[in-house]
């Protein structure tokens, strides 16, 4: 090119060159420099900055949780992404699927995070996470309608041992027991209770009726009595007890009564501990145990989608030839999709992996709004360590350390991801 010619293309150039050196080059160089220097900023560190990425608690846990990340994260949103595009390829609604998964890529990871922070709530009645899971558990085990009941005053029940409560003396055919009980408040009494019946005294067998001592209203209602306006504990669990076994079981009906066969002669009747479980409360998603894999779960729910339409075009470019030559060997659809599509697709994988593998390795939004504060040192990673350290702690010098650390990372997939692409394009 002419001098003139040159000098049009620098001219160009100059706004993006000055840009990068504003917004890219100086940055790294001050953070690289300023990596090396104390607290103050003052007195030169030497390597101490970078020693502390070893020996501080919170590095060492941010880097365990980015290994995590990187190893998780990106496979599992890959691999969902491949699944997604291979199963919609053939059938008239997976424009539709496919613009559903990809939806959540349009929404900020403050939104997204903000999303999932009320999908991991402990409240069965706020979080989604924890609203399906308890009534899955509640489906197979079935939650005491009672956890909050005891004997109130005067009450023929006392503690027993091993939970629940006992009788405080035996019972015999004939007599009619009543089992009061007060501290469920009526709006969670269960649905099918009703209003509670007193016993009726049966020779042969022994009655009894167990119900909510309790009616509203001040000098309302008799005190250790059956009153009309109270309600039984429909199905409370009632065993009889003699020499340290069961000898009988009774069931309360929707009034609160119940009865027993002869066999509970001279037993003591005790309600079992089960009836006084407290309600299963579902998991602790944002507690330290699962804080991390619950956030790596809102992130493939965002990312899911990207892996799938770039694994879709890449689909959209295999020769149907060769998979219609497999099947006419023989081969199966698990056969071909193993042997023949995902080696097609090798490339298209990595350049997916390896992409989401840099977004991971800054990840910082989603854990920082995500995790609450109990757990967030549990949680945390590279990117928010460096905020903490940088802004929370004012220690500037290990922060910058951290950025050039993540740097190095980031570094060596960036170049695999460029010579991989730059291959392609070769060919």
């Amino acid at each position: 090119m002419t001098g003139t010619r040159r000098t049009v293309a620098a001219l160009f150039l100059l706004p993006a060159l000055v840009l990068l050196g504003a917004l890219v080059v100086y940055p790294i160089g001050y953070s690289v420099i300023r990596s090396f220097y104390d607290q103050s900023g003052d007195s030169f560190a030497g390597v101490d900055n970078y020693k502390a990425l070893f020996t501080d608690e919170g590095i060492r846990t941010a880097l365990k949780n980015n290994i995590i990340w990187v190893v998780f994260a990106p496979t599992i949103a890959t691999a969902l992404g491949l699944v997604f595009a291979v199963l919609t390829e053939r059938v008239r609604w997976g424009t539709a699927f496919k613009l559903v998964v990809f939806m959540p890529m349009a929404i900020s990871m403050l939104a997204a995070g903000i999303i999932f922070r009320l999908v991991y709530d402990q409240d069965p009645d706020k979080g989604v996470a924890n609203a399906v899971w308890v009534g899955v558990h509640d489906t197979f085990a079935e939650a005491s309608a009672f956890p909050k009941a005891h004997p109130g005053r005067e009450s023929p029940l006392e503690p027993a041992k091993g939970g629940g409560f006992v009788t405080k003396a035996p019972v015999h055919t004939g007599q009619a027991v009543t089992l009061p009980l007060v501290g469920v408040a009526p709006d969670q009494m269960p649905d099918s209770a009703k209003n509670a019946a007193a016993p009726k005294a049966d020779p042969g067998k022994i009655t009894g009726t167990t119900w909510q001592d309790f009616t509203r209203g001040k000098g309302v209602g008799k005190l250790n009595a059956v009153d009309s306006a109270e309600l039984g504990y429909a199905g409370m669990k009632i065993e009889a007890v003699k020499d340290g076994k069961v000898v009988a079981t009774a069931k309360a009906a929707s009034d609160g009564t119940f009865t027993l066969p002869a066999t509970a002669d001279g037993a003591v009747l005790r309600l079992p501990a089960s009836n006084f479980k407290e309600a299963y409360n579902g998991l602790d998603w944002l507690g330290p145990a699962l804080v991390t894999p619950s956030i790596i779960g809102s992130y493939i729910w965002m990312w899911a989608g990207f892996a799938m339409v770039l694994i879709a075009a890449g689909l959209a470019g295999i020769p149907r030839d060769l998979l219609e030559a497999a099947r006419v060997d023989g081969a199966n659809e698990w056969q071909v999709f193993r042997k023949v599509t995902v080696p097609l697709l090798a490339p298209v994988l990595a350049v997916v992996v390896v992409t989401l593998m840099i977004n991971v390795l800054k990840i910082f939004d989603l854990v920082f709004i995500i995790a609450p504060g109990s757990s967030q040192d549990d949680a945390n990673v590279l990117a928010l360590e460096l905020y903490r350290k940088g802004f929370s702690e004012d220690q500037p010098g290990i922060a910058s350390a951290i950025a050039v650390f993540l740097l190095l990372l980031v570094i060596p997939v960036m170049w695999f991801n460029i010579r991989r692409l730059r291959r392609e394009v070769r060919r």
